[in-house]
């Protein structure tokens, strides 16, 4: 089973990705990364998009509407569908992730922190972000989280490791994404970032790093919009690809990474992997 990471920047725009992210960008420029444009599913929200980047199933299926629809998926997911095949998953993440794909609702302190090798996901490091608002942020450093699963990947060796962060989401909300507060924060992270894509790469995984949706230039997303919907993709990985030009659909994100993996796709992920095994 190949190993892989999947890390998700929440809510950055595929302008501020190409613009702001001169390590994610000097890999492409040397080769060892490439980057296509991805398209999140509609209603772009949070939540919906979350539920859709594992499942593989549209809003419409899964029926998360928006982040206050919160509660255990039925379909099958990236977590189960790689537990089912013997391997281990991690996920380093928001509350919701715990939620959608392990049990609901979050009991903070049952659900933390755990380490359940029946799974589905193995094993579990999250945060919930209480009393987030427009002057709070309430998101943890993201060197904290990209550590956290960087111990998860060489204490516990799990073949499957999901980070998500808030962080430029929160500020992209409060800052809007031209301006000089942004700017500043998208270097910092991509700073942050690049030792320990280097770290996961020499440890033998492969790795995507991307967003879950856009942000458009008043701080909003789920709708239409292309600043909304559309993000970067990068790749650190040696399988077979469509043309640069092509413009990936999320739902081919769950089913690509099973493939991948070498993992067999359920029945209910219809989207066509854009990965070779």
């Amino acid at each position: 089973m190949k190993k892989l990471l999947l890390i998700v920047i929440d809510g950055v725009p595929w302008r501020n990705w190409r613009r702001l992210f001169g390590n994610m960008e000097g890999w492409v420029a040397q080769g060892e990364a490439r980057v296509w444009r991805m398209q999140a599913v509609l209603p772009s929200t949070s939540a919906s998009c979350y539920a859709s980047i594992h499942t593989g199933v549209p809003p419409q299926v899964h029926r998360v509407w928006g982040n206050e629809a919160v509660y255990r998926l039925a379909e099958p997911d990236i977590f189960s569908e790689v537990t089912r095949a013997g391997g281990k998953t991690g996920a380093v993440t928001h509350s919701f992730w715990s939620e959608f794909f392990n049990r609901a609702p979050f009991d903070v302190v049952r659900d933390i922190e755990y380490d359940e090798p029946a799974g589905p996901i193995t094993h579990g490091r999250f945060h919930t972000m209480t009393g987030y608002g427009n002057a709070n942020q309430m998101t943890p450093s993201d060197v904290d989280l990209f550590a956290t699963l960087t111990r998860l990947c060489e204490g516990y060796g799990i073949d499957y490791g999901i980070l998500h962060t808030c962080t430029l989401d929160s500020m992209g909300h409060r800052f809007f994404h031209d301006c000089e507060e942004m700017d500043h924060a998208c270097y910092a992270l991509d700073a942050m970032l690049a030792p320990f894509v280097q770290r996961w790469r020499d440890a033998g995984y492969e790795v995507i790093v991307t967003a879950d949706h856009g942000q458009d230039a008043r701080g909003h997303h789920g709708g239409t919009d292309e600043d909304q919907r559309d993000f970067a993709f990068y790749y650190f990985g040696d399988s077979a690809m469509p043309d640069a030009d092509v413009v990936l659909d999320q739902l081919a994100l769950a089913p690509s990474i099973l493939t991948r993996m070498g993992v067999p796709v359920p029945d209910s992920m219809r989207a066509t992997p854009f990965f070779q095994p």
